[in-house]
C-alpha cells in the first residue's frame, strides 16, 4: 500500500473493511473483506498512517477512531511505540 515494494504475502499485515464498513487488522489473512496490505516497515506503517492510505484503498471515508485502533493493533503486534499518537487523526 505504502512503499510498493513486492514481498511474500506472509511478510505484509492485512487490514480488511467489511461490508458493514468496520476495518479492523486482519490477523488470520482470511478475514471476509476487501483487504490492503501494508509493509511492516515501521516507515511504510507510519506513512500508511500519515497519508490515510486506508481511506485510498478501500475507497471509502474511515472513521478516526477506527483508523487509530487498527494503527494500534499494529504497534502492538509489532512491538513497536506506537504510531498514533493523542490528538493525531485525519
Amino acid at each position: 500500500m505504502s512503499c510498493g515494494q513486492i514481498v511474500e504475502k506472509s511478510k505484509l499485515l492485512r487490514i480488511v473493511r467489511n461490508r458493514e464498513g468496520i476495518v479492523s487488522l486482519d490477523k488470520t489473512g482470511y478475514a471476509e473483506g476487501r483487504g490492503a496490505y501494508i509493509c511492516r516497515e515501521p516507515s511504510c506503517i507510519e506513512r500508511s498512517y500519515r497519508k490515510n492510505a486506508l481511506e485510498r484503498s478501500f475507497r471509502a471515508k474511515i472513521k478516526t477512531e477506527d483508523k487509530e485502533r487498527v494503527f494500534r493493533e499494529i504497534s502492538e503486534l509489532e512491538g513497536r511505540k506506537g504510531i498514533v499518537a493523542s490528538g493525531d487523526g485525519d
